[in-house]
């Protein structure tokens, strides 16, 4: 097999028999071997685990007993989730040695589709931030240029993705977590409906505004993760229950007669033109494949995002307060700084910030009565140099601006390549549909990029 095969095409292939579960297992781990002392996107490799799990997957498959959609491909998760006899770090000095009994409820119907654990992934020092800048487990670095950082908090996910140490992978998303790396990494990743999937086993930042989500190089190879994810939950307090739709067989469907709005305010245009423009050229793409292309104005979208920053670092610090009140240095200096602002919030201020998520997702239920799709940028800014101050200093005050609105409004959102900037780094389009439409949100995706060839550029490694 080659270097950026998509994971629909691997999974086809072992299927037929054409590769071997081990083969491919033993190509991504020595790609690993090779690319992660450079990009860092790997925490934990599970090499051993990987390679007996993937004679098992080829012993099934000899044997005639397919075990799903995804039998015998690997996959990696961000080290949030938990793994049964494997750490789980959170990318925290707290965690570092905390081995799990059991697997996370995600990691549960991954594999019981078939696929392969090959690791776990970086992130932002408990997914508070989104620069990768992990003081506990190094910095991931963006593939396209190591300089600059993959964005985050799943940062080792869009890394490990962008560079083919991995076909697909898990993410969470808090205010933009999954589709800040996509954007900045030039990847998809897919944000859905809030508590549509489930959070048990996973390390939480926000009981009300995480989201677990799957992250790939396509929007096929994404939808066919999430199909693998889909299911309620009933033992998860936090899980909604709604009616499930596969996307694969409507994905190639198109958008003929669909209603596309696009942001063009003040608020979702402030940000590097050369972005903007992206969404403006996708959006004639749009209308060039049949869609009814509308403006619209969400500038008032501008006030979650001192709301949501509020809900997370409350949030944050009332889970890890023991731990901030003990051993405050063992946390990373931003981090640190986040949770004892969360401490800073009173009650009222919280209530006022709850009570002004629900009047986002009635705005937002609102307005997905009258169209299909809402396009935006993913990002402000493209991936920032870690070592340019202003460059990282702009990113973490703005690159969650145009992402935490639908964490607050809990929207399935989407993040895919719109284009590159002259000097080779990946933008955005962020891609918005009405609560439980994640299968239309993929459908359209899928038409955008079909259209382009944004998904089949790579980074020179």
């Amino acid at each position: 097999m080659d270097a950026f095969t998509p994971l629909s095409e691997i999974a086809e292939h072992i299927q037929q028999g054409d590769w071997s579960p081990v083969a491919v297992t033993r190509f991504y781990l020595e790609r690993i071997a090779a690319l992660n002392p450079r990009l860092n996107a790997y925490i934990t490799v599970m090499g051993e685990q990987a390679l007996e799990a993937a004679a098992a997957a080829e012993a099934d498959l000899q044997a005639g007993r397919l075990r799903g959609a995804l039998h015998g491909v690997p996959v990696a998760l961000k080290d949030l989730y938990e793994t049964a006899g494997v750490r789980t770090t959170l990318g925290s000095k707290f965690f570092a040695d905390y081995v799990p009994a059991a697997d996370a409820v995600m990691v549960q119907k991954l594999k019981a589709a078939g696929a392969i654990v090959l690791g776990k992934l970086n992130l932002h020092e408990i997914a508070l931030g989104v620069l990768n800048d992990n003081p506990h487990y190094g910095f991931a670095r963006n593939p396209w240029d190591s300089s600059r950082s993959p964005g985050g908090s799943s940062g080792g996910s869009g890394a490990a993705l962008a560079a083919d140490m991995i076909p697909g992978a898990l993410g969470s998303d808090t205010r933009g977590s999954i589709r800040i790396p996509a954007s900045l990494c030039g990847i998809v990743g897919l944000k859905p409906t809030f508590g549509r999937l489930s959070l048990r086993g996973v390390f939480p930042l926000s009981w009300s505004l995480d989201h677990a989500g799957p992250m790939a190089r396509t929007v096929r190879d994404t939808a066919l993760l999430y199909a693998a994810m889909m299911g309620y939950d009933a033992d998860d307090p936090f899980a909604l229950e709604m009616p499930d739709e596969d996307p694969l067989p409507a994905l190639d469907r198109g958008v003929n007669g669909w209603r596309v709005l696009i942001a063009r305010d003040a608020f979702f245009t402030d940000a590097d033109p050369r972005i903007v423009e992206a969404v403006e050229q996708a959006a004639q793409t749009f209308a060039a494949l049949g869609a009814q292309v509308e403006t619209v104005n969400l500038g008032d979208l501008r006030d979650t995002l001192y709301t949501s920053r509020l809900i997370v670092s409350a949030d944050a610090a009332a889970y890890h307060d023991g731990r901030l009140n003990e051993s405050p240095t063992d946390f990373g200096a931003d981090v640190l700084a986040r949770l004892r602002s969360g401490h800073e919030f009173s009650g009222i201020e919280y209530s006022l910030a709850r009570a002004a998520q629900t009047r986002t997702r009635h705005r937002m239920a609102q307005l997905f009565r009258e169209c299909d799709v809402l396009l935006t940028p993913t990002t402000r800014v493209v991936a920032p140099r870690f070592d340019n101050a202003a460059e990282v200093e702009t990113a973490r005050a703005s690159m969650s601006y145009f992402t935490a609105p639908f964490n607050m409004s809990g929207n399935p959102a989407l993040s895919l390549p719109s284009g590159f900037t002259p000097d080779g780094l990946p933008m955005g389009l962020q891609m918005v549909a009405a609560h439980g439409r994640e299968a239309a949100l993929l459908r359209a995706a899928y038409a955008f990029e079909q259209a382009t060839d944004h998904h089949l550029r790579r980074p020179a490694l």
